[in-house]
């Protein structure tokens, strides 16, 4: 099963545009040159599941090879980019499980290969070595990214420009 994605018609620019009377703080937004594009879409939204781990990706391999039902795992890596949490074979199983993408604030690697992967995966940056699992980490807490908290069942929308972050879905007015 493959997600969604490519159909999704959205650009995180008319998001702000017809969010950018809210003062609520409830959207929240980080900038495109924080993360690059990896994975086979450059665009992905979906509500969020959230993974906290460092240098460990046995939650992300637990969570990629579930059901994903259209939604965003948000991986809280801690910025780092010693280890990859996201690597060909746990894109290619993002994609068949029916994730829409993944956001890792960390790294990821076999680039080639989460290309050709049919999910959108955007990441700080890549480097090749590969975690040890230890199992450690925690999933479906709230992360802080950036100085902004993502929450499980929020929404997020991903593109070029940015990611977007809301209570819920948005369709904005074109």
């Amino acid at each position: 099963m493959t997600s969604p994605t490519p159909s999704i018609g959205f650009s995180t620019c008319d998001l702000c545009d017809s969010l950018k009377a809210d003062t609520s703080g409830a959207i929240r937004w980080l900038p495109g040159s924080l993360y690059r594009s990896y994975g086979g879409f450059d665009r992905f939204a979906g509500p969020i599941a959230t993974v906290r781990c460092l240098e460990d990706n046995s939650l992300v391999k637990a969570a990629v090879e579930s059901f994903g039902a259209g939604r965003v795992l948000v991986v809280d890596g801690g910025g780092s980019l010693r280890r990859a949490l996201l690597g060909g074979n746990l894109g290619a199983s993002a994609a068949k499980n029916g994730w829409a993408g993944v956001l890792i604030h960390g790294a990821v690697r076999d680039l080639q290969e989460l290309k050709a992967a049919s999910v959108g995966i955007f990441a700080l940056g890549h480097v090749p070595m590969p975690t040890d699992r230890r199992g450690q980490g925690v999933e479906d807490v709230p992360v802080q990214i950036e100085g902004h908290w993502l929450r499980p069942g929020e929404w997020i929308y991903a593109d070029e420009d940015g990611v977007v972050v809301t209570p819920g879905p948005v369709h904005p007015a074109h």
